[in-house]
C-alpha cells in the first residue's frame, strides 16, 4: 500500500510539473488607448477592437503566448517597453533606424502608404509645393511628424503636433489646420465617418523615404529579446502561410495590407 501511495504521489508531482511546463508564457502587450480605426478603436461599450487587436490575439495564439494588453499613452509605449513594464508593442509602430537605436523589431506585419488629407473643396498635391504656407497637423512622436519636419518644414507655415491622430482630424474638420498627414488607411477610415465624408478628402500619397517611414510596421521588442522575436517572426510567417492573416484582413479591408517593402505608416 505504501508503495502504491508513493507511486501515486510521484505521479501527482510529475503531473503538476507537466501542467506547469504546458502553461503559456505571459507576454504583456502595449497598445495606446487612442482611436486609430480600423486598426484600433472602441465599440459602443468602450471595448477596444479592430484589425490590430484581432492580430494580437491571433499572433499570440500562433506563438502559444498568453498576451494581456496594457493600455498606455502612445508616447509612453517605448519607455514602458525599455522599462520592462510591458514586453512588446503591437500598435502600428513603424520600423525605423531612429527607433532601432532604442528597441528591436520583429519582421513587418503590415505596410500601407502615407497620405495627406485636406479640405474637400480644395485641391493641392501632397508635396512641399502643394503644402506651401499651410498649417500641417501630425501626431506627436510618429514617423509622420519626423517626415513632415524633414520634408515640409521649409514650405509649411506651421507643423502642429497632436497627442492623437483623431485630434488632428478634428482640427482639420474645424478648419484649424489646412491638412494632416497619417497612414492612408487610417485617414480613409475617418473619411467614411459622417464628419469626414462631409469635410475632407485625400490629396495624395507622399514621396517615399525609407529612412524615415521605414519598411513597414513591426512588433516592438526590447533589445536582446531574441527568443521572443523568433517566436513572433515564426508566428507571422505561419499566419501568412495558413490563411489566418488573410481571414483577419478580410474583416476590415478589401486588399492585403501586408503591402510591399518600400514604405509604411
Amino acid at each position: 500500500m505504501k508503495v502504491l501511495m508513493k507511486a501515486f504521489a510521484a505521479a501527482l508531482v510529475l503531473g503538476a510539473a507537466s501542467m506547469g511546463s504546458a502553461q503559456a508564457e505571459t507576454v504583456k502587450i502595449g497598445v495606446a488607448p487612442e482611436p486609430y480605426p480600423p486598426f484600433v478603436s472602441p465599440d459602443a461599450s468602450g471595448e477596444w477592437g479592430g484589425w490590430e487587436i484581432d492580430f494580437i490575439h491571433a499572433v499570440c495564439a500562433e506563438a502559444k503566448l498568453d498576451c494581456p494588453i496594457s493600455y498606455i499613452a502612445w508616447d509612453g509605449l517605448i519607455p514602458a517597453l525599455t522599462g520592462k513594464k510591458i514586453d512588446a508593442i503591437i500598435n502600428s509602430l513603424s520600423i525605423t533606424a531612429e527607433r532601432k537605436k532604442a528597441i528591436d523589431f520583429s519582421d513587418k506585419y503590415y505596410n500601407t502608404p502615407t497620405a495627406i488629407m485636406g479640405p474637400k473643396d480644395e485641391d493641392f498635391p501632397a508635396t512641399p509645393e502643394g503644402l506651401k504656407d499651410k498649417i500641417l497637423g501630425v501626431q506627436v512622436s510618429t514617423v509622420h511628424a519626423a517626415y513632415a519636419k524633414k520634408h515640409f518644414a521649409d514650405s509649411v507655415s506651421q507643423i502642429k503636433e497632436y497627442s492623437t491622430q483623431d485630434e488632428a482630424n478634428q482640427d482639420l474638420a474645424a478648419g484649424r489646420v489646412d491638412a494632416v498627414q497619417a497612414d492612408q488607411i487610417a485617414l480613409d477610415a475617418f473619411l467614411k465617418s459622417d464628419q469626414g465624408k462631409d469635410c475632407c478628402k485625400i490629396m495624395g500619397t507622399v514621396a517615399p523615404d525609407l529612412e524615415v517611414l521605414g519598411p513597414g510596421v513591426g512588433i516592438g521588442l526590447r533589445k536582446g529579446d531574441d527568443k521572443l522575436k523568433a517566436k513572433f517572426n515564426a508566428a507571422i510567417k505561419a499566419m501568412r502561410a495558413d490563411g489566418t492573416y488573410q481571414k483577419i484582413t478580410e474583416k476590415y479591408f478589401d486588399f492585403d495590407v501586408y503591402g510591399d517593402d518600400v514604405q509604411s505608416n
